[in-house]
C-alpha cells in the first residue's frame, strides 16, 4: 500500500502561472517585526524576492512565484503581524528578482 501522507494538498502545489509584483504597504508597518513576518510568510510559500523598510515609514516588498502562492502572500501584507495597522497596500506587476529565495534588504 502506498502511503501518502507526504503528499501535499491540492492547493499547495505549485502553479506553472508565475506571478511578480512589487507591495508597498502604508500604515503603522515598522518597528513592529513586519519585515520578519512577511520574511516568513515568502518563505513558507517558497516565493523569492525581498522586503525593506522605506524612509516615508511604509515597507516595500517585491515578491515572485505562483500566483496563489503570491496571493497569500499580499493577503499576509494586507494584514501585518499583530500591533500592525495597514491603511494601503499598492500593487504594481514587476520582473521577477535575480535570486531565488526571500531576504531582507537594508533600509531605503
Amino acid at each position: 500500500m502506498l502511503d501518502a501522507s507526504f503528499l501535499l494538498p491540492q492547493e499547495m502545489c505549485v502553479s506553472d502561472d508565475i506571478t511578480s509584483l512589487r507591495v508597498h504597504v502604508h500604515g503603522f508597518v515598522q518597528g513592529i517585526g513586519f519585515r520578519d513576518f512577511l520574511v516568513m510568510a515568502a518563505q513558507q510559500q517558497n516565493l523569492d524576492g525581498w522586503v525593506r523598510n522605506r524612509s516615508d515609514g511604509s515597507v516595500e516588498a517585491l515578491v515572485s512565484g505562483s500566483t496563489k502562492a503570491v496571493e497569500i502572500f499580499v493577503t499576509n501584507a494586507t494584514r501585518g503581524p499583530q500591533g500592525a495597522k495597514v491603511s494601503a497596500v499598492d500593487l504594481h506587476n514587476s520582473e521577477p528578482p535575480a535570486e531565488k529565495g526571500f531576504i531582507r534588504r537594508p533600509s531605503l
